[in-house]
């Protein structure tokens, strides 16, 4: 199907590529129009986010889902209500082989991050320290040290970072001996 101008007449074919006759239809006069778009986009707030009333200017801080048209701001913990998504805490911990001294450890830490603060023995089991207050370090045995955090984007770049450390110090021990 196309439409075709002949003449100053323009005219709707239709070839439906059977044997019958090709049939042409004139086009119906379209009077001129423009369309308006409104670029506002409002967003309403559900659940546990629409329990407390805003004031002007006030922000909100929530998720947003946009739905057949219509964008919505909920709280992370409602997710699993609207949808079939669920949030989860991943707690990760790794175990190094490190037989060098554990104050060494804590001491060489300092001086590459500025937040590094011992945790009480009855709290942590034994001889531990926090790295940004994100990373627990934790001395298990004479050969063994371990990590644990909870996962998140910062975490991870912080314990990426603690890991590496901690393996270069084990090569400066062991190349040093």
């Amino acid at each position: 199907m196309f439409m075709a101008d002949i003449a100053g007449v323009r005219v709707l074919y239709t070839g439906d590529y059977s044997r019958e006759e090709d049939c042409h239809l004139c086009a119906a006069e379209i009077p001129q129009f423009s369309l308006y778009f409104n670029s506002e986009k409002m967003a309403k707030t559900i659940r546990r986010l629409a329990e407390k009333t805003l004031e002007v200017g006030e922000s909100v801080s929530g998720l947003l889902v946009k739905k057949a048209f219509t964008c919505q701001i909920m709280a992370l913990d409602d997710l699993h209500v609207f949808s079939q998504l669920s949030t989860e805490n991943i707690s990760q911990r790794i175990t190094i082989a490190y037989n060098g001294a554990f104050g060494v450890l804590k001491h060489r830490l300092k001086q590459i991050f500025e937040s590094v603060e011992s945790l009480p023995d009855e709290e942590s089991e034994g001889p531990a320290f926090r790295v940004h207050e994100r990373l627990t370090v934790k001395y298990e045995s004479e050969k063994h040290i371990s990590l644990h955090w909870r996962s998140d984007p910062i975490s991870d770049m912080v314990s990426d970072s603690v890991i590496i450390s901690i393996l270069l110090i084990l090569i400066l021990i062991t190349s040093y001996y």
